[in-house]
Order: C-alpha cells, then structure tokens, then sequence
C-alpha cells in the first residue's frame, strides 16, 4: 500500500474502495492505528473540518447515530471531539473511528476544494487521480 499520506487522502476522495481502507486499517498495530487516527484527525483540522460536517460525515461512514464516534462528533467543538475520536482505544471503536475521520476529511475537502481550489491549486493531495 502507499504511503499513508496519499493512502489516506485517496480513501477520502474515493479514489480508493472503502474496503481496501478498512483492510489495510486493520492489518496496522494498535499503534500504528492510533497514529493512522491522529493523522487523520489532523488533515480534518486541516481542510477545515466544521462541526456541521458531522451528520453527512456519519451518513457517509455507515455509522448509527448511537455509535460512540458519531455521538462525539455531534457534540460540536470540532477539534476538542477529532481529538477524543482519535484517542479511543477499543479495537472496534478505532475502526469506527477510522471509517468516520476518513468521511470527515472527505466532507470537508470536497467543501474546500470548491471555495478555495476550484481554479486550480497545488495542494499534492488534490492531484492524486
């Protein structure tokens, strides 16, 4: 698989199947894991997650409502709840929260590229496909 980075960014532009993602998410230590999801939680902050993001976030990871991420994510204080999402430590909730920060970081990207990048850009992420 490639590198994280791009691994990560292709998930969340669809440019590769969920499943893969999945896969490959629960192939890494708990570790490694935990560092996929900080990570993420920060491309979120980066693309300018807000807390508005999260019912089309939750919708689109296929996650209940009741889900503890989700639950976190409806809270509001959006880098204050990336960050506890990130931090669960149950193996089941990890991947939940994995498939929920990938939906997050599409969400916000998508809104991004179009204010910010629709005329073009240089964002390395942004020229994947």
């Amino acid at each position: 698989m490639a590198h994280p980075y791009i691994t990560l960014n292709e998930l969340a532009q669809e440019l590769r199947p969920m499943a893969q993602g999945v896969e490959w998410f629960g192939s890494l230590s708990a570790e490694e894991q935990s560092d996929t999801l900080r990570l993420l939680a920060h491309f979120c902050i980066q693309a300018r997650a807000t807390a508005e993001d999260g019912p089309e976030s939750i919708r689109r990871a296929g996650l209940r409502a009741t889900h503890t991420p989700a639950v976190l994510i409806a809270r509001g204080r959006i880098e204050q709840q990336l960050g506890k999402i990130a931090r669960l430590t149950p193996r089941d909730e990890r991947l939940k929260s994995f498939r929920l920060l990938i939906a997050v970081l599409a969400v916000a990207d998508e809104r991004r590229r179009e204010r910010f990048c629709s005329d073009g850009c240089v964002h390395a992420w942004h020229h994947l496909g």
